[in-house]
């Protein structure tokens, strides 16, 4: 007769195991959701801000546009200096758009600011959101179209 924890090695058991290790992203993702729902809190990462080059103050202009996003705030003129294929250091000046959007849609603000920036290779960088005022993390929840 089995010995105790026989019933363990069933495919049936190992089938259960495999699906709740497969589904458990997807579960806690939905636990996250919901408690964010009754309670109202964030969740981290939700929203991401993305960090974007401009030459000028029309081209910030221009991506601030992008409707996926809460309004945007300009750091105005900066020096930089870089290398440029491989070829001695570029003096530039410019700005930096900081933008907040959904994580989700990242892609498309990178797509976006693609198609409209002057720049060959624009320095898009996102970074998610953890922690902040509960108050503008909603706002910016309520501002930001959903998917």
């Amino acid at each position: 007769s089995p010995g105790p924890g026989a019933d363990c090695t069933t495919p049936g058991f190992l089938g259960l195991l495999t699906l709740s290790l497969l589904m458990y992203p997807v579960l806690r993702s939905l636990a996250l959701q919901l408690h964010s729902a009754v309670t109202g809190s964030y969740i981290s990462g939700t929203h991401s801000i993305a960090f974007i080059n401009c030459l000028n103050e029309q081209i910030a202009k221009d991506i601030a546009r992008y409707r996926d996003a809460s309004p945007a705030c300009l750091l105005e003129l900066f020096k930089s200096s870089f290398l440029w294929n491989k070829a001695f250091p570029c003096p530039s000046r410019g700005s930096v758009l900081l933008l907040k959007t959904r994580t989700s849609k990242i892609g498309e603000l990178s797509n976006y600011v693609r198609s409209i920036h002057p720049f060959e290779i624009p320095e898009i960088i996102s970074l998610p959101i953890d922690q902040g005022n509960p108050l503008y993390l909603k706002w910016i929840e309520e501002s930001v179209p959903r998917d």
